[in-house]
């Protein structure tokens, strides 16, 4: 509500709302609730008046409010019980009612089932193939399909006229029958009473088959009875079974019923009437069910639920019904009755049920009201002494709101003065390494050069610590983030092992890198934060390494699943790049997540174009102790005290690698033992570039064959490698032994030979026999041998007879870029300039930006000298400007430069302004040009104008480069810079414009 006031007075101000609107807004700030409260709280809480007056009458109302209240809830809780229950109660009633009605179903289909087969194997075959005695045996044995019934009876139809001749066959006559009642109490009784033959009549029942605890109804006529006639007449006349009044068994002395079905000597369809029924009917089957006995054993089934009572009632009759099962107990209380349906719809039978306990007090009930009435009390306390503390929380609350501003400016000036520090620090260094790297182009002698490398070294090193603690502010605050640009990943390690070159060639380790097929060259991502993970890994394995090697390998993520890996085991020397053991890479990333069975779904590359690769640094250093590897990555901790008193460091270049891991969503491990060494992995999500690959590879290599001799398989892999990047097609080889073996069988056509000083070094007295065979088996011309020598000793020591036969020799690290220069060289095609550098092969420098106008401005004249000079050593023309406003004059079309590098920070006019004032004229010249207003040929015969601007500056932050692209720039030069940095940056513009030209 305030923030909407706040806004409407604003807009009230501006002059953007109509009358109306500003009623309205005067009509809610009035109700503000802010200002109410403000009004309440010193009108009324703040004075006497209320305290002693009005808040006594408040707490009464409140009080009595409350209390009617719980009274309501009370009531109302307690009628929500009462239902719950009903309907607990009708939930159970009605399930005993289905079970009990199933249950006597399926005794019900099996009487059917008994039917049908009398009427099959009695009727239907003559002689008959049941009699008495086989009837008893088969009702008994199947007496467990029927639980429910005490026993069954068969009674066949008998004519008057076939009465004589069926007496004679069954050898008795037919009896009466008394009453049902009568009959059943000869139930369990062994002797049989002498009863009085049948009357004369059309038709007769009498019972032929019994179980044997009723043979004494054997003989008797069933429609003799009058309720037994009933049942019989009307259970063949609808073809269903009929149930009898409940009755009194006199074996169980328990309530039972007896459900009769008719007999038919064919299958009669559904839609028979009567009078087919009665023609066909030829018997009579009936059991007896104990009504009793049955809701017994469903109230044992559900003897865990033995909260209720059940009654089962007869109610054929509703003003008289009989009582089946249950005591006999006054409708009080609370029941429900569910319905039963035993198969007869002219008998009605329900079943009633009713809870054992009466319900429970209702405590639930009862506390809930009292409970809220508490509440409610303790609400209009604590409201009473709130009213009286608002004045000390509002105090409270202002002191609070000036502390956090406090804070947040705090903040702010802490990352104004990280930004302002590194901008300074940056800029007077960007002169001292500028200056520097001029001052090694000049002739010096081998003392000045090792003073100037140790004065460039000294300088690198402290922007690295500059940007170190940039990082970590960055990573704190939150604020780091990703840049997504195409890179080549593979210039990208070139680049690394060039920088670390002196280093290894200082401690003799040697130094290599190896990238996978599966890799494409060509990615996206942020290339600097790729460079800075690797670099720190290397730099690390490089400080705690004195002998052996050093190797990075990539692959990808799904080269590990997929078991296609090789993985080198380096507890023999042999597979490993130097000969030292080596710990099991693998070790370093068991415990990364995407290879377990649950894997995040953020690290499932769901698109095609994303790719995950893992990267490792094997070292064969001192390795980390155990008690130490759990705070690796913690910052500004290291393994010892003396750590960086010997070694150097702040201790947090680990824990920005693995927070900036996890900004590419990957992971981060390592494996070390005690000196045995180290290998640390990490992965990265990379997107696939679309773009070919830019890779220079020179056409004078294609399709060449070489021979790589290397004793070591690792080894061997990475010259491969490298030799594969130009074009080249290698053949491996253990030995010179190998080589001349293959020669003399004529398996072996290749065009240079590549012999590492290692394989050479037991078979040196073989090479000139070697060089015989390879000119024997090359004619027209001999192929070029080439030596790969490690920095950890002498490439000529014990060679002096043998280096007549080698072209060249080739120190490590390899890399693209210094292994082209070298077989050019040595094929006689090469430029002599770039023996030593590592930058673009095959070209001279002074040639790279020759012609090229570039306009340099910065404020300060040794940037301006430093830029210049570097940009000079590439054949560039440089014009200098010391300010933007110059650099608007000399930039206003038409002009003559190629490209601009633009200071950001300039007094007067910064490179902001100053570029947005050049692309409003580049805009409005082109705009002209578009509608004719000026002719092409006044403009230099350029149609579209818009020079690059690249911004040159000492920040760092995001927002910077945010800024710079906003303002319409082309690129971004952090300071201190290369002269091989900005070539990179703006021969980017140069290359593009070239191609469009052709």
């Amino acid at each position: 509500m305030n923030w909407f006031i706040d806004a409407g007075i604003m807009e009230q101000n501006n002059g953007f709302l109509g009358d109306k609107s500003k009623c309205c807004l005067w009509w809610v700030e009035k109700l503000s609730l802010r200002d109410w409260k403000s009004h309440i709280y010193c009108h009324y809480f703040g004075s006497k008046k209320v305290r002693e007056t009005w808040w006594r009458k408040l707490l009464f109302l409140w009080v009595v409010g409350w209390l009617l209240g719980s009274l309501w809830i009370f009531w109302f809780m307690y009628s929500q019980a009462l239902e719950k229950r009903k309907d607990t109660l009708a939930s159970m009633c009605d399930e005993r009612a289905r079970m009990l009605q199933d249950q006597f179903n399926v005794s019900m289909n099996h009487l059917q089932a008994l039917a049908i087969l009398i009427s099959t194997f009695h009727h239907a075959k003559q002689p008959s193939a049941i009699d008495q005695i086989t009837f008893a045996r088969y009702a008994e044995r199947t007496a467990f399909e029927r639980p429910l019934t005490s026993g069954v009876a068969y009674a066949v139809k008998v004519l008057h006229s076939e009465r004589e001749e069926f007496e004679r066959r069954q050898g008795w006559f037919i009896k009466i029958m008394y009453s049902q009642k009568q009959s059943t109490a000869h139930e369990g009784n062994s002797a049989t009473e002498t009863q009085e033959a049948s009357h004369v009549q059309e038709e007769y029942a009498p019972v032929i088959f019994a179980q044997d605890a009723y043979k004494h109804v054997i003989s008797l006529d069933m429609l003799s009875g009058k309720e037994d006639r009933e049942n019989i007449l009307r259970a063949r006349a609808s073809g269903k079974g009929v149930l009898t009044a409940p009755f009194r068994l006199v074996k169980s002395n328990r309530l039972g019923v007896i459900l009769t079905y008719a007999v038919y000597k064919k299958e009669l369809p559904s839609i028979a009437s009567p009078v087919e029924r009665i023609q066909a009917a030829i018997g009579y089957l009936g059991g007896i069910f104990d009504i009793e006995a049955l809701v017994d054993k469903l109230l044992h089934q559900l003897a865990c639920k033995q909260s209720i009572m059940v009654n089962v009632y007869d109610t054929t009759d509703p003003s008289e019904p009989i009582s089946m099962y249950g005591a006999k107990i006054a409708t009080k209380g609370m029941y429900h009755n569910s319905s039963l349906s035993f198969g007869d719809p002219m008998r009605k039978h329900e079943m009633q049920c009713r809870f054992k306990q009466n319900p429970p007090p209702p405590w639930l009930a009862v506390t809930t009201s009292i409970g809220t009435l508490v509440i409610a009390l303790l609400i209009g306390y604590i409201f009473h002494a709130t009213v009286n503390r608002i004045a000390k929380v509002e105090d409270d609350y202002r002191e609070m709101m000036e502390l956090k501003k406090r804070a947040e400016a705090a903040d702010i000036a802490k990352s104004q003065f990280l930004a302002t520090v590194s901008h300074e620090i940056r800029t007077p260094m960007n002169g001292v390494l500028g200056m520097l790297q001029m001052l090694m182009d000049t002739d010096l002698d081998i003392t000045q050069q090792d003073y100037v490398r140790t004065a460039q070294a000294s300088g690198k090193a402290l922007v690295s610590l500059i940007n170190e603690v940039l990082d970590q502010a960055k990573i704190e605050s939150g604020k780091l983030e990703l840049e997504a640009a195409p890179f080549n990943l593979h210039a990208v390690l070139d680049d690394i092992l060039s920088l670390f070159y002196g280093k290894s060639q200082e401690k003799g380790i040697e130094l290599a890198a190896y990238v996978s097929d599966h890799v494409p060259e060509i990615l996206i991502g942020d290339c600097g934060r790729i460079r800075q993970i690797i670099t720190n890994l290397i730099g690390n394995s490089i400080k705690f390494t004195e002998k052996g090697h050093i190797f990075l390998t990539v692959h990808l993520v799904d080269e590990v699943i997929a078991g296609s890996l090789e993985v080198e085991d380096g507890s023999h020397s042999l597979y490993s790049l130097s000969g030292y053991p080596v710990v099991d890479k693998r070790q370093s990333w068991a415990n990364f997540a995407i290879f377990k069975q649950d894997i995040p779904v953020f690290q499932q590359c769901s698109s095609p174009d994303l790719i995950n690769l893992i990267i490792s640094v094997e070292d064969t250093g001192v390795g980390i102790p155990h008690e130490a590897q759990s705070r690796v990555f913690t910052p500004f901790m290291q393994v010892g005290p003396s750590i960086s008193r010997i070694h150097g460091g702040t201790g947090i270049g680990l824990s920005i690698s693995k927070c900036l891991v996890n900004l590419m969503k990957g992971e981060i491990g390592f494996a070390s033992e005690p000196h045995i060494g180290s290998t640390f992995t990490f992965t990265a999500i990379l997107a696939r570039a679309r773009s070919s690959s830019n890779e220079y590879k020179p056409s004078e290599f294609q399709g060449m064959i070489s021979l790589v001799v290397d004793s070591r398989p690792a080894r061997a892999k990475v010259t491969k490698y490298h030799l594969k990047r130009l074009g080249i097609q290698a053949d491996l080889a253990m030995d010179v032994n190998e080589v001349i073996q293959r020669l003399a069988i004529g398996t072996l056509r290749i065009n240079m030979v590549l012999v590492d000083k290692e394989a050479l070094s037991n078979n040196v007295d073989l090479l000139p026999l070697l060089m015989s065979k390879i000119k024997k088996a090359k004619e027209s011309e001999t192929p070029k041998v080439f030596l790969l020598a490690n920095p950890n000793s002498s490439t000529r020591n014990g060679y002096i007879n043998s280096m007549e036969y080698v072209s060249s020799v080739i120190m490590k690290p390899l890399r693209a870029s210094m292994l082209l220069v070298s077989l050019q060289r040595a094929m006689g095609n090469g430029n002599k300039d770039n023996g030593q550098s590592g930058g673009l092969p095959g070209l001279s420098l002074r040639s790279l930006l020759r012609g090229r106008q570039i306009l340099v401005v910065d404020d300060n004249i040794v940037n301006l000298r430093v830029a210049a000079g570097a940009l000079k050593k590439y054949g560039a023309e440089v014009t200098c400007a010391e300010s933007g406003k110059k650099a608007i004059l000399l930039l206003k079309p038409p002009h003559k430069f190629d490209a601009c590098f633009m200071d950001i920070q300039m007094p007067e006019m910064d490179g902001f302004e100053a570029t947005q004032r050049i692309r409003e004229m580049e805009d409005d010249i082109n705009e002209r040009t578009k509608h004719g207003e000026i002719s092409p040929e006044d403009c230099g015969n350029i149609l579209q104008w818009h020079v690059p601007i690249l911004a040159m500056t000492a920040d760092v932050i995001q927002a910077t480069h945010e800024e710079c692209l906003r303002c319409k720039m082309d690129g971004y030069v952090s300071k201190p810079f290369e002269g091989e940095q900005l070539y990179r940056e703006v021969a980017r513009f140069f290359n593009a414009t070239a191609k469009k030209t052709q």
